[in-house]
């Protein structure tokens, strides 16, 4: 029976059942409480590289700031592409992700904070508080089983999502050649409406996660996987992350 249906290309079927053979048996298994406190220090590490670009930044060095925000951007890709094609790997490169991370959201987090200062104060510590929030809220509704991660549900959450990646894909590809999408950046109704909507998705897909998480701990998969579960988790806080300081930075601008 295929348990780890995914929308998260960080977790899936195939990752933990090639995962689950005699190496368990040597290093022992994955469990929920391994993966939640992996998670917490890769939170850590975002959170540290976060703080270095803010302080940069706030200390007039944005040269430095824009370096390393870049920097984390793609490094942070590599480190997910690597991970996801090498499970194992994910005890060592999940925690320069993490680091990594943080330098790209505290660069993306600063510039945001600054241009909204005026029309919306207190912006970027919003999105943090609703990420959190959000995200706890999740938990509690897939630990009281209020929210069932069902095969119906996956199924929906997942097409939703790759919906989401072709638009955004797709948008990406016209902006090159000049088409403009107005709706994609404004803070217009019709915006609004479509970063409603990916929060919403992206909320969802930590349903998933958790339920993957759960699993792989049920099917004794290896220690290393508690790595790879908390990066996977880590990879949908991020995208929910910037999809809500997206749709406040869409309200402040309704406020010019």
């Amino acid at each position: 029976m295929e348990l780890f249906k995914s929308s998260n290309p960080t977790l899936t079927q195939k990752i933990f059942d090639a995962s689950a053979n005699n190496e368990a048996l040597l290093q022992g298994t994955m469990t929920v409480r391994g993966t939640m406190n992996k998670f917490g220090f890769l939170m850590l590490m975002v959170l540290g590289g976060a703080t270095y670009t803010w302080h940069l930044f706030e200390n007039h060095n944005q040269q430095m700031m824009a370096t390393l925000m870049g920097v984390g951007i793609f490094g942070g890709l590599i480190c997910a592409i690597a991970t996801v094609f090498k499970p194992h790997w994910a005890q060592y490169v999940a925690p320069a992700y993490g680091i990594l991370e943080g330098f790209a959201l505290g660069g993306i987090s600063a510039i945001m904070n600054q241009a909204f200062k005026t029309t919306y104060p207190g912006l970027v510590m919003q999105a943090v508080g609703l990420t959190f929030g959000v995200a706890f809220s999740m938990f509690l509704l897939y630990n009281f089983r209020i929210i069932n991660a069902t095969e119906k549900f996956k199924s929906m959450v997942i097409s939703a999502t790759m919906g989401i990646a072709i638009f955004y894909g797709i948008s990406m590809l016209v902006r090159m050649f000049g088409v403009d999408m107005p709706f994609m950046y404004n803070s217009s109704w019709l915006g609004i409406g479509i970063s409603l909507f990916v929060v919403a998705i992206a909320a969802l897909n930590l349903i998933i996660d958790f339920d993957m998480i759960e699993q792989g701990a049920n099917q004794n998969a290896p220690k290393y996987m508690e790595w790879y579960g908390a990066f996977g988790l880590l990879v949908t806080i991020v995208w929910l992350y910037l999809e809500i300081l997206k749709l406040l930075s869409r309200i402040a601008g309704r406020r010019d």
